[in-house]
């Protein structure tokens, strides 16, 4: 059992309102489903960045290394890699010297992206890192001398709220130095329609991906949900710009949680707190920069400009 997974658990579902952490999305059948959102009709995002890379890949590697100078790109929560496999083939190509470090907490996607990119990839120096965000950067700063290039993309930075946020990334602050880059990921408000589809999907893979949470608990911490009595809702708030996703327990119920030896009681229309996915305007990121303690250096932009890259340095 892990134990941080379940007193997470246990924390979540006593509070009031009850939420638990998307961090915890992310098993092997999460992480098969989350494959598949990304490549849905209605998820807009990770096409919206590939097409940032694929057209400004040239210019990105100008920013990156300007000088011609090793570098070190870090990215951290890297997923299957497919949006940076585009600039890691395009770096190779034009034989800029870097090292490729992928961060990630799932063990089980961190190793799938190893193996496509040691096999497509013979030359590439590569250092996977099964860890959290900020112990794995605070220990890479004990041996390491090259310029960091630190990738946080797919608008992940939408998952924090606000001061979570300045937090998050302030804390990446003090661990860069001015030679230092961070590429950013940020979904920008648009059509309401659009955002709340990209959550909403027509197949009801969002829908499963949430509660495939549920079943993580029943299986790792002996728990009894029944997934028909909770219903996936998100809502999207245009003047705000969060994206927020919900579990609703359509019933008056208990579910029992073996490993924590407890029992949870749902009122029926009770909603349990998911994830949050904040959508940016351009002001809304220039403040987050200047309260981080960064500037902006670029801004990227898709061809509908549904999303942006920014690339940022310390003040």
């Amino acid at each position: 059992m892990d134990k941080q997974f379940a007193e997470d658990v246990r924390k979540g579902l006593s509070a009031e309102p009850k939420y638990l952490h998307s961090k915890y999305f992310y098993n092997e059948n999460g992480d098969r489903l989350f494959q598949k959102i990304m490549e849905l009709d209605e998820y807009y995002l990770t096409n919206s960045e590939y097409d940032i890379f694929e057209n400004q890949k040239s210019e990105l590697l100008e920013y990156f290394s300007p000088d011609g100078r090793r570098f070190d790109l870090i990215e951290l929560g890297a997923g299957d890699g497919y949006k940076t496999i585009v600039l890691i083939s395009y770096f190779l190509q034009k034989q800029a010297e870097f090292t490729y470090i992928p961060v990630d907490i799932s063990r089980n996607v961190l190793k799938k992206l190893s193996n496509t990119l040691t096999g497509n990839f013979p030359s590439l120096e590569i250092h996977p890192v099964n860890d959290e965000y900020f112990h794995a950067l605070e220990e890479l700063n004990k041996v390491d001398f090259d310029r960091k290039v630190i990738l946080f993309l797919g608008s992940n930075i939408g998952n924090f709220r606000e001061d979570q946020a300045i937090l998050f990334l302030s804390h990446l602050a003090a661990d860069m130095t001015h030679d230092d880059r961070l590429l950013i990921g940020f979904d920008l408000k648009k059509d309401p329609d659009i955002i709340l589809n990209a959550y909403n999907d027509r197949e009801g893979v969002t829908r499963d991906f949430n509660l495939n949470l549920l079943t993580r608990i029943n299986e790792e911490l002996d728990g009894d949900f029944d997934l028909t009595l909770f219903k996936h809702y998100p809502t999207y708030n245009p003047q705000t710009g969060e994206t927020v996703s919900y579990l609703v327990s359509m019933k008056d119920q208990h579910v029992r949680i073996g490993a924590l030896d407890e029992i949870f009681h749902f009122n029926e229309w009770e909603p349990v707190f998911m994830e949050v996915s904040q959508k940016y305007s351009l002001p809304d990121i220039e403040r987050l920069a200047v309260n981080s303690g960064f500037s902006i250096e670029m801004n990227f932009f898709d061809k509908r400009e549904f999303f942006t890259d920014s690339l940022w340095v310390l003040k």
